[in-house]
């Protein structure tokens, strides 16, 4: 992001000393500050909070500094996730994050326990649903085979929820995508390949085809919340 390279020249530190305050090396610093750089969310907030800003506000640094501006229109919060309108139709979404080490919290959320999620994360979409949004870090590498469509262990992904009711319906277009699954004792990404009706079950498959990653069927009242994944940032 180039307005990292403003914040720090701005505080006067070079780029080895911002990426020792956040645990990178100087080569990496340097790829975070082109302008498309893809900056895993746990650093970006890291620098965010190192600057004093947010996540949202720097992406709007980004997009007032690089002469691409930013809309009149008011951010606003629609099921816990704040979007920022940008021009050209698209939207900053700020959505509640899942991190690998807030699974089991966020399960306990689910069953009223009135846990506070405190951390969020940001991605760039071109369209508004009317679903929730959440973005969850990936636990394992059963979903990543080394292709485009691969899903490795920490990446974040956001998703966007469906009612696993409507998946039931096994309509063809919802098959061979790829979503995460809350269950009641896990939170796991899967491959969706179909919905037997006869042991009212999801069938999972895993990306990876190595043989400690076998395909299985997932009962559907196992199955907590259903998001499908719309985004990803390795």
């Amino acid at each position: 992001m180039y307005i990292i390279k403003q914040l720090r020249r701005k505080k006067n530190i070079s780029q080895s000393e911002l990426g020792k305050e956040i645990g990178v090396s100087l080569r990496t610093i340097q790829l975070y500050e082109r302008k498309d750089a893809n900056i895993p969310i746990k650093n970006l907030t890291k620098i965010a909070e190192y600057f004093g800003l947010t996540i949202a506000e720097m992406y709007m640094h980004e997009v007032n500094d690089m002469g691409e501006a930013y809309t009149n229109k008011q951010p606003f919060t629609k099921h816990g996730s704040v979007f920022y309108p940008l021009e050209h139709g698209k939207y900053l979404v700020m959505a509640p994050l899942v991190l690998m080490e807030w699974h089991k919290k966020y399960l306990a959320s689910l069953k009223d326990e009135k846990v506070q999620n405190p951390f969020q994360g940001g991605f760039i979409v071109d369209f508004l649903a009317d679903e929730p949004h959440r973005i969850f870090e990936i636990s394992g590498d059963s979903m990543n085979d080394g292709s485009s469509e691969a899903i490795p262990n920490k990446a974040f992904v956001l998703g966007l929820e469906i009612k696993k009711e409507h998946l039931a319906r096994d309509k063809e277009t919802h098959w061979n995508q790829s979503y995460v699954l809350v269950c009641a004792d896990r939170i796991i990404c899967k491959q969706l390949t179909g919905y037997e009706k006869a042991t009212k079950s999801f069938r999972c498959h895993n990306l990876n085809t190595s043989p400690e990653y076998q395909d299985f069927e997932l009962p559907l009242t196992e199955v907590l919340q259903v998001f499908k994944v719309v985004k990803k940032q390795l």
